[in-house]
């Protein structure tokens, strides 16, 4: 009778070793599922909505980094390779030349290369713009608005409150999937 309580005791004691060692085993593994669907969760990044920036000049100024992690970009598919380009040459320029005085991009950042006549190719160069948008506006307002601004995702710190986006005043920086980084006015279609 004794050796029998005995028996019971110890099958007792092992089944409750056992539910612990699988209660512990179900709890891990649950908060690892946990841990993996967040990591699997969606991230997301700021970038500028194309059809809702008004060319304001803040992106340059308000950016945490210097130069800031905006960068004009040019849709091609909409450009009309113009020889006065709105967004290449200051408003009223007579001699269409590519001298300094009348560039409209502050800092040289647009490269102008004749295609053939009367047809000119204009190419960004990343490392130049500060994303100060004036060839954006140039380009808007006396062209098909083929030039725009994005924020480049191989620059940007991702802050979590981006200052660019609390200092704009057309809330054109929103929160994009990072699967898709990127509005580009060509293929990008306002819903």
């Amino acid at each position: 009778m004794k050796k029998e309580k005995e028996n019971r005791s110890i099958k007792r004691r092992d089944f409750i070793q056992s539910s612990t060692r699988f209660g512990l085993v179900l709890g891990l593994g649950g908060v690892g599922g946990l841990l993996t669907n967040k990591s699997k969760a969606e991230e997301y990044v700021w970038q500028i909505d194309p059809f809702e920036c008004i060319q304001c000049g803040r992106c340059a100024d308000e950016c945490v980094l210097a130069p800031s992690a905006v960068k004009c970009v040019h849709a091609f598919d909409l450009c009309g390779y113009c020889d006065l380009c709105g967004g290449y040459f200051k408003p009223g320029v007579m001699d269409l030349h590519t001298g300094a005085e009348n560039q409209l991009c502050p800092s040289s950042a647009i490269k102008r290369s004749f295609v053939e006549e009367p047809f000119f190719e204009y190419t960004i160069d990343e490392n130049l713009c500060i994303g100060c948008a004036k060839c954006v506006k140039g380009c808007s307002a006396f062209g098909n608005g083929s030039l725009h601004l994005q924020i480049k995702q191989d620059l940007c710190a991702n802050c979590n409150q981006c200052a660019i986006a609390r200092m704009c005043p057309s809330d054109a920086i929103v929160r994009v999937p990072a699967s898709e980084p990127y509005k580009v006015k060509g293929d990008f279609v306002k819903t």
